[in-house]
């Protein structure tokens, strides 16, 4: 199951092993019960404190391997063949069974000790979706630290029957003793908080308690990430406030024009920036949203960042660098069947609609490559398009005409989404050459018209354009003294990575020259101006 390489790469990854693990298969006759097979006895062979044994639980799911932990009561599973993007979600289930060390706040993981009550978790994913292992190893984490705590991962694509069954559109989609807890991308700490009542208020009462910042970022993409850099190489006192380190780029699959890295994934890059990051004294403030920016002549010198928690932070200068987010249809039927039919991430969801009918909506880049995409997975796919030519580059276009299982359609104006209310069932759009309705009847809908940016709570405080992107000038500087703005949500005409990661820089020593002629005598103001 495993290749030479691989296995030269984990053996000295698996000497970091402190205790026993034992794998426990529970497998059937069909061929994915025997990659299972074969995948735990090339594991057990690495190491001498990993061993391997077949289950006899007849209740268990076939394919299924248990990590099970010599020094701790902890329950994890893996229900299908844990390859792919959970590969690595294996890797350190064993790893952390055996006694290695998390890569988790010494704080977090003492919350996780200390909860009370029996928390069954089951997570349906993907082994496409970039999502998902984020997830699965924060679940798997708990559950070692906890042992009231327990996880399985299932493959929807092996157990599609009870994907069906439960309802799992859209992945990842986390099952809480029996119902649904979460979908999407999820933290570590956004689920700790999530059990644990009483978080937020202890979150909120640290966070008040902290001294002021001379420079505080708010939002953690590559913009947020750059600018917090730039801002600690010059000493002084950086934070990041942020609802989820990494921003858009963790949802970006491919990456192929960062320049001087001929291709990564997004993960992987967030990974980096992360690592970057910590290599300097910034305060990162996980899982926390901003709700309101109040300048500094309002409240006595320092800029005040309000949380939704309730918390404030205050700065004597500010980088806003809150990113955008999907752009919806905003058509009835639209968020009443989100997580049922409805997508906006066609790598992840794409492999549960297998051999199902799908539409994309929206004609541009991200569009014609989400339908390239699930040509190969689905049974057929109709792109609908708002105009009357594709905004696509020519080559995306010439390749999905060319796929026998893709329909385009243009001039469509998509005006509702419906379904049986457990699921989708159509898509209706208005002909824009003739004002007639049509529908198309379908199991999947993934949404691909753009961006919108993160700036709802700034609309009171900050100068906004039309569309509601931060208005910035050549520094970064905003309309409010003291606040910049970098990335996405800024009125950069183009929203790239790397566009991203020197707006951050630019606006971070914006912020910084604020400052320094802010705090010198008004004649050197002056002279220097």
């Amino acid at each position: 199951m495993l290749d030479a390489n691989i296995k030269e790469q984990l053996k000295p990854t698996f000497s970091n092993l402190k205790s026993g693990v034992e794998l426990v298969v529970f497998a059937g006759d069909d061929t994915k019960s025997k990659e299972l097979l074969a995948l735990a006895k090339d594991m057990a062979e690495l190491s001498p404190l990993v061993s391997f044994s077949e289950g006899t639980d007849a209740d268990e799911r076939r394919p299924t391997l248990q990590v099970k932990a010599e020094n701790a009561d902890s329950s994890i599973r893996f229900s299908g063949v844990p390859m792919g993007h959970e590969f690595t979600s294996l890797i350190l289930a064993v790893l952390h069974s055996g006694g290695h060390p998390m890569k988790v706040e010494p704080e977090l993981i003492e919350q996780v000790r200390t909860i009370k009550g029996e928390f069954k978790f089951e997570t349906f994913i993907s082994l496409t979706c970039q999502n998902c292992p984020d997830v699965v190893q924060a679940l798997n984490m708990m559950a070692v630290i906890n042992p009231n705590i327990s996880h399985v991962m299932i493959d929807g694509s092996v157990f599609p029957e009870e994907a069906d069954s439960r309802k799992v559109m859209a992945v990842p989609t986390v099952f809480l003793n029996g119902e649904v807890f979460t979908q999407g991308r999820t933290s570590f700490a956004e689920i700790v908080n999530k059990i644990d009542s009483g978080a937020s208020a202890r979150q909120a009462e640290s966070l008040n308690e902290k001294e002021p910042y001379e420079m505080l970022v708010v939002g953690g993409g590559p913009a947020g990430a750059s600018a917090a850099i730039y801002s600690a190489r010059k000493g002084i006192r950086t934070g990041i406030v942020t609802a989820k380190f990494g921003g858009q780029v963790l949802d970006t699959v491919g990456i192929e024009n960062f320049i001087s890295v001929k291709k990564t994934e997004g993960p992987k890059l967030v990974a980096h920036l992360e690592e970057h990051v910590k290599d300097y004294a910034v305060d990162v403030m996980r899982d926390q949203m901003a709700s309101k920016i109040v300048a500094a002549e309002q409240v006595g010198g320092l800029i005040s960042v309000e949380l939704e928690n309730g918390a404030v932070l205050k700065s004597r200068s500010i980088v806003l660098s809150t990113g955008a987010r999907w752009r919806e249809i905003n058509v009835p039927g639209e968020k009443e069947y989100l997580g049922k039919g409805v997508a906006y991430c066609p790598h992840c969801d794409g492999p549960l609609f297998k051999g199902k009918r799908v539409a994309v909506v929206g004609g541009g880049n991200s569009g014609i490559e989400a339908a390239i995409d699930l040509a190969g997975l689905v049974g057929h796919v109709t792109v609908l398009e708002f105009g009357d030519t594709l905004r696509a580059d020519a080559v995306l276009v010439r390749k999905a005409e060319s796929l026998p299982n893709i329909t385009i359609i243009k001039n469509a104006a998509t005006t509702e989404i419906t379904g049986d209310g457990d699921k989708v069932n159509a898509i209706h759009y208005t002909d824009r050459t003739n004002d007639e309705s049509k529908t198309v009847e379908l199991e999947g809908i993934f949404v691909q018209i753009g961006l919108i940016p993160n700036t709802e709570f700034l609309k009171d405080d900050i100068e906004l354009s039309q569309h509601g992107e931060i208005i910035i000038d050549n520094r970064g500087a905003t309309n409010v003294p003291g606040v910049f703005a970098a990335g996405d949500a800024t009125t950069v005409p183009f929203k790239q990575i790397i566009i991203a990661m020197g707006a951050g820089s630019t606006a971070a020593l914006g912020a910084f020259d604020y400052m320094i002629r802010s705090s010198a005598p008004a004649e050197e103001v002056s002279d220097a101006a």
